[in-house]
């Protein structure tokens, strides 16, 4: 047994001491770094500039991956950043891998000098790389000060052993307040290797340039297959590995250890490392290719040359170049050939390996012709391909002597070039002594017909339309040529073209690149195009196999750069060859000149599948045409965007949503989800189609909703003819999750103009939305809400002294320091000042509203008002009917603190259309004033004060401060029903039903944890006993937090904390006792899951929780209800009379009415239109009800519709 015991225990040692010899050899210093994970846990490849098995780096690590900073100074250099709770004026809006403010990211510093500074972000030391290695990340250049980017804000190089630094990644240098993607082709490195980010600026702003979820690709050398021997077509390499036989005796080392170019007997290769080889550089052109190296032409300035050679992937090695002389360009060509070459047959052609790098806006482009007895091109490549070495290949058949002729096309622009390097000539390419003869010259090109921006801008200006031919379009005879195939990689696009049955089309094929990218094919520079501009065409994808491969579209901008997908397929169309499907892409507004693209990739590539595009054309795209709509730009949104276009210059699209509309409650409206885990930037705008200039004011109504405890914020914006953005109308925060109507006024203009909707991602988990929108010619009436933010909602000012439209931040002696909506001094209110030397005692300002009107609800006005200084005389607000006598119906006058106080009054106008006046009246104080800000008129009567607030008409005088000092989430209104998204209470207190409303407050992995929101009531006066009543919902599932605070003199008392409640609803009961005024604040502390609620808030000012009253009566400002009811009583008596009148003319035409009706008739006529009667203002119903179809005015649809007396506004859930 002992024995038995013995043996057990050394099998467990030698299998330990095995493990752990093979842990430690996986972490061996030849295994760390190298792209191959050797340890099970991939723990050899942490902090390699990436890490694990994806081979990433996002920076949420504090350790960043082994990145670090290595800056010349500390005037600039890159530092780990997180965008923070508030959306600043510079960096990104949010990091690119979570797409939310607490995200992380690397970016620069900000710096101010008088020379440009350079920051240095350096990665971990990397064995190798193969010849396929490429690094994806995403970049971010933005000038957000208006000082301008510099010509190298950003670029990288790789600095190895034994070589001076080589530049491999150059992009443009464009500001746009975006992530962008990019590609960084590392190519075979065989030595130890770092890489570096570098930005150059003298001065900029925090995080203007910055980079995030870098992703290293195929970098790994070729891996041992399963067996003993290499797949059929494949060479085994020395380190077990293989490689297809087409990289043999390519120039490129595929294998790692040089196997693939060893055995090249009859090869000539030219690295022009030594000279020339038998390269001729002699042109009848002025401008010449040159041998050179990265060296000789500059170390110090990044967009100049190649940045490295490709026989060594370094900046000492060797290669052929072309670009603008210092001296300016003379000729835009250039050509250099190979010695004479015998004939060759189609069973031995001669084939030429060569790799190229077409850089920057100066590469027009290269060709291969051959010289026999003509001169003819067999091979060409067009345009820039950016910062990469891609490998080309040429098959030469000819019965006679002849030379390769290399030839580039130079466009005189600033940076770029063409280089050539590696050119290797089969054994088929054998040496001729004959004697030359000159060829034939062909005849040169035709001129364009037209200036190239009119080139493929959608409009024939050439006679036959001959500037449209070749751009892609193959509804034109030689419009499939417009393709060009820009592929780097293994596959590529062909054009199949048969004259005699005029069949074409596009097709996937083996091409000769080494980079495992997709095969690309692009038209020319197309547009600018117009918002009905669509790309149509059909595509096949057929074949045995279950999944063929995947075909997508893509944008490339002149400026932007490329673009996210349009449009993608993946699978398979289905297995014969007829097996076509169509496909119709918007590509709408492009404002700059722009490519398309097809990006296509075949699992794999053999005679049984195909991937195949004909029928291309471009349909309805030039810039200048918009589609007419027949309700222009009011839209239900229930059939399309109507007058309306997504603007594809900015962050994001707004989406259409079925089944929320404020419509018909199951309908369709535009929203924009903040809380969406792929949306990325930070704006999102809908653009009107360009409207007229009229002499007229005009009112863009229409309905929305904000709702999330960090929803962003939406804007209307108009555009003038110039493209300057004007704000009218803003708002942000936590507005409930309910439907709010909107009046913006939009002034007269004396050009064209457009209308923008722009939602604003500066929060990160809530949804904008959009719906019934209506543009007509006329004023705006009353808005149920006015903020003051951009615009004055058509208020107009009179008497002794104007009502002044301001800002905190524009105050000077007097006037609040913030205002009431936003809490901070950007925010607008409106302010009379009233000191005895601008306002005389007894001299008046008053502010008036846009005429509201009448309904036979009594309604409630709520509004902020800031009185300050030493009398600074008195504030009335009057409800005028448009007829009669206006009525007083709120009052104050003391100078009550630097504090924004709450008012409020019923409004009863049985019908008559009326205006709200606030009045102000000097009393002779000095550097006083009284100020207005949030006006609101509710569709319920006010509430007494110290009253429940059952949440089922809103929020009664609670409010969310908007304070990001405080706090920077907010409390929601919502009911179980209407709630799609967060966690909430089955039901609410006051109903006890899902239809009724709550207070909530979610935790999310939107928003960071122990964020917090306040909801504060309004100023209450001193106590010795008011008792605090409310009901919390808070289950075991939640770790978020609940505290009441009592809030005076800016120090917070703790008066409760909610610990775990488990079950329902649980009711608390607080004495609150206070010296001084003060607020009662519910403060919610975002845990990770769960929510905590609210509802039935009540307090009673002056009678404790047992019931007894504990303080004498106080003054206050109170709502007048007298007046109210006396503005009622006049405006009845009028009605009297009017209804006696209708009466008297209804019994008179009641009989000639009978005589000349047929029968009666419930048909409705169906428009685009919709009418707003359909709504149901009371917010405890969560549904709008739809009553029968009617001869409504507004069924017609929107054109030529004036706007009724019975076209009200309404408040709704």
């Amino acid at each position: 047994m002992l024995n038995r015991r013995s043996s057990a225990l050394t099998v467990l040692l030698i299998l330990h001491w095995a493990a752990a010899s093979q842990a430690h050899a996986c972490q061996a210093p030849e295994r760390k770094c190298d792209f191959v994970c050797d340890c099970t846990d991939c723990s050899d490849e942490q902090d390699c500039g990436y890490r694990g098995k994806g081979f990433e780096c996002d920076f949420e690590d504090a350790g960043k991956c082994g990145w670090t900073d290595q800056s010349f100074s500390a005037v600039y250099s890159w530092e780990r950043h997180q965008r923070g709770d508030t959306l600043l004026d510079s960096g990104p809006s949010s990091d690119y891998t979570t797409g939310t403010a607490t995200g992380w990211f690397m970016g620069v510093s900000a710096v101010k000098a008088e020379s440009p500074h350079t920051a240095v972000l350096t990665s971990p030391e990397m064995r190798q790389s193969s010849p396929t290695c490429r690094l994806r990340l995403r970049y971010f250049l933005w000038d957000s000060g208006n000082t301008g980017l510099g010509s190298t804000p950003l670029w990288a190089s790789v600095l190895h052993k034994a070589s001076p630094e080589a530049i491999v990644w150059r992009p443009e240098s464009t500001s746009v307040r975006g992530w962008r993607e990019a590609t960084i082709f590392l190519g075979r490195i065989p030595n130890a290797f770092q890489i570096r980010l570098y930005s150059q600026r003298s001065e900029g702003q925090k995080g203007d340039v910055a980079v995030d979820q870098l992703e290293f690709m195929d970098c790994a050398l070729p891996l041992p297959l399963p067996g003993t021997e290499c797949p059929a077509g494949m060479v085994k390499c020395r380190s077990e590995g293989c490689v297809e036989q087409r990289q043999v005796c390519d120039g490129s080392d595929d294998c790692g250890d040089g196997t693939d170019e060893e055995s090249c007997e009859g090869y000539r290769l030219c690295d022009f490392e030594e000279d020339l080889c038998d390269w001729d550089l002699r042109s009848l052109s002025k401008l010449k290719w040159v041998r050179t190296n990265q060296e000789n032409i500059t170390l110090t300035d990044p967009l100049r040359g190649p940045g490295r050679d490709h026989s060594n992937n370094s900046a000492s090695g060797h290669f052929l170049y072309v670009t603008v002389p210092d001296g300016g360009l003379s000729n835009d060509w250039a050509a250099f050939q190979s010695p004479l070459l015998e004939p060759t047959n189609s069973s031995h052609p001669c084939k030429m390996v060569m790799y190229t790098h077409q850089f920057g806006p100066r590469s027009g482009g290269l060709t291969v012709l051959v010289t026999d007895r003509n001169i003819y091109p067999v091979w060409e490549r067009g345009g820039a391909l950016g910062d990469v070495w891609v490998k080309a290949e040429v098959e030469i058949v000819t019965n006679s002597t002849f030379q390769i002729l290399i030839m580039a096309a130079i466009r005189d622009f600033t940076y770029g070039g063409i280089a050539v390097d590696s050119i290797v000539l089969s054994p088929e390419c054998r040496l001729s002594s004959a004697n030359y003869s000159l060829a034939k010259f062909p005849k040169p090109p035709k001129h364009p017909c037209t200036e190239p921006d009119k080139m493929c801008d959608f409009h024939p200006d050439c006679t036959g339309a001959a500037d449209e031919a070749k751009c892609g379009d193959f509804s034109y005879t030689e419009g499939s040529s417009g393709w060009t195939d820009t592929s780097i990689g293994s596959q590529g696009w062909m054009l199949y073209k048969n004259v005699t049955s005029k069949e074409e089309y596009l097709y996937v094929g083996e091409a000769p690149g080494q980079q495992l990218t997709e095969a690309q094919t692009r038209t020319p520079l197309l547009g600018p195009s117009g918002p009905a501009c669509s790309l149509s065409f059909d595509f096949a994808l057929t074949g045995n196999p279950d999944h063929i491969g995947e075909l997508s579209v893509r944008v490339i901008d002149s400026l932007l750069g490329i673009q996210p997908k349009l449009w993608e397929f993946s699978g398979k169309t289905g297995t014969g060859e007829g097996a076509w499907k169509h496909a119709s892409i918007p590509i709408g507004v492009r404002k700059h000149r722009f490519q398309l693209e097809f990006e296509a990739r075949a699992v794999k590539l053999c005679p049984c599948t195909k991937i195949q595009v004909k029928n291309v054309s471009f349909v309805s795209c030039h810039a200048n045409y918009f589609p007419s709509s027949p309700t222009s730009l009011s839209c239900n949104f229930e059939d399309g965007l109507c007058g309306w276009y997504q603007d594809n210059s900015d962050n994001f699209d707004w989406m259409v949503l079925s089944g929320m509309d404020h419509t018909i409650g199951i309908g369709r409206s535009l929203v924009v989800d903040m809380w969406s885990p792929s949306l990325r930037g930070l704006f999102g705008r809908l653009v009107s189609f360009p409207q007229l200039p009229g002499p007229a004011d005009y009112c863009l109504s229409f309905f929305y909703k904000l709702y999330g405890p960090n929803a962003g914020a939406l804007n209307v914006k108009l555009l003038d003819n110039k493209g300057y953005e004007i704000t009218l109308w803003t708002r942000s925060g936590a507005h409930g999750n309910l439907w709010h109507e909107a009046h913006c006024p939009v002034p007269h203009q004396l050009t064209n103009f457009q209308l923008m909707f722009e939602a604003v991602r500066s929060g990160f988990d809530g949804q904008v939305a959009i719906d019934d929108v209506a543009f007509v010619a006329s004023p705006c009436s009353m808005p149920r809400m006015c903020s003051f933010e951009g615009h004055r909602c058509g208020y107009s000012s009179s008497g002794t002294v104007h009502w002044l439209h301001r800002s905190g931040y524009t105050a000077t002696m007097t006037g609040p320091k913030t205002d009431h909506t936003l809490e901070t001094e950007l925010g607008f209110y409106m302010m009379a000042n009233t000191g005895a030397s601008i306002l005389p005692s007894g001299n008046r300002a008053v502010l008036t509203s846009p005429v509201r009107q009448g309904t036979a609800k009594t309604e409630c006005v709520h509004f902020w008002y800031h009185m300050g200084g030493e009398k600074p005389g008195s504030l009335t607000v009057y409800m005028k009917p448009v007829k009669g006598e206006r009525v007083k119906v709120f009052s104050d006058s003391l100078n009550q603190g630097d504090v924004w106080r709450h008012g409020n009054s019923n409004i009863s106008s049985a019908l008559v259309d009326w205006q709200l006046e606030f009045e102000v009246v000097g009393a002779g104080g000095k550097d006083t004033h009284i100020a207005i800000d949030d006006i609101f008129l509710s569709a319920h009567p006010c509430g007494e004060k110290g009253s429940s607030c059952s949440l089922e008409r809103g929020m009664c005088s609670w409010s969310n401060t908007q304070n990001i000092k405080v706090d920077k989430l907010d409390w929601e209104l919502t009911s179980q029903e209407a709630e799609k998204h967060f966690s909430t209470p089955p039901e609410d207190h006051t109903l006890g039903t899902e239809k009724g409303h709550f207070l909530f407050f979610p935790s999310s992995n939107r928003t960071a944890a122990n964020q917090n929101a306040q909801l504060l009531s309004p100023h209450l006066p001193p106590t010795k006993g008011t008792c605090l009543k409310f009901w919390a919902y808070k289950p075991y599932s939640s770790d978020s937090q609940l505290r009441v605070w009592r809030l005076s003199e800016g120090r917070l008392h703790q008066l409760v904390v909610v610990s775990e409640l488990g079950g329902p609803w649980k009711r608390f009961d607080v004495n609150i006792t206070s010296t001084e005024e003060y607020q009662i604040v519910f403060e919610g502390i975002k845990g990770t899951s769960g929510v905590v609620a609210l509802d039935d808030i009540e307090y009673t000012i002056g009678v404790n929780c047992a019931k007894k009253v504990t303080d004498s009566m106080t003054t206050s400002p109170k709502p007048d209800n007298a007046g109210g009811i006396a503005a009622s009583v006049i405006v009845v008596l009028l009605l009297i009379g009017t209804l006696a009148a209708l009466l008297f003319y209804y019994l008179r035409t009641r009989q000639s009415a009978r005589a000349t009706s047929g029968p009666s008739s419930s048909s409705s006529s169906t428009g685009a239109g919709f009418s707003n009667e359909t709504y149901e203002p009371d917010l405890t119903q969560d549904h709008v009800r739809i009553p029968p179809a009617q001869n409504h005015p507004m069924a017609a649809g929107f054109n030529n519709v004036s706007i009724s007396g019975d076209f009200r506004e309404r408040e709704v859930a």
